[in-house]
């Protein structure tokens, strides 16, 4: 919720500062940083409560994906295109509304299957 409040507010703050001509400002770069540590939170957060193990793994798998694309881009270790990153994002999108629609715990009950 966070992400989806903060991105409209960070897209301004951007564009202003690109002009500004400030257009490599260290701050832009490390909000994905931001982003990954409040997604590894919501990650972390949702696994607790999960029924499901494989939706686990895969959030976890999903989310270090993720991380390995970011710090490539940061990088430039391998040449990936820049679609690249929305496949584990999109991913974690996925997993995430299907974990809330199908694989909660009960408060009283939570049984992995």
């Amino acid at each position: 919720m966070v992400h989806c409040i903060a991105t409209p507010f960070i897209f301004i703050a951007q564009s202003c500062s690109t002009a500004c001509h400030e257009a490599n400002a260290t701050w832009w770069g490390s909000l994905d940083f931001l982003f990954l540590s409040i997604s590894l939170f919501a990650i972390y957060q949702s696994t607790k409560n999960s029924s499901k193990n494989w939706i686990k793994y895969a959030m976890w798998v999903s989310w270090f994906v993720l991380l390995a694309v970011i710090l490539n881009e940061k990088n430039q270790l391998i040449s990936l295109p820049e679609i690249a990153i929305y496949f584990p994002a999109f991913a974690l999108i996925l997993l995430h509304i299907y974990n809330l629609k199908y694989c909660r715990c009960q408060p009283d009950n939570c049984c992995s299957r």
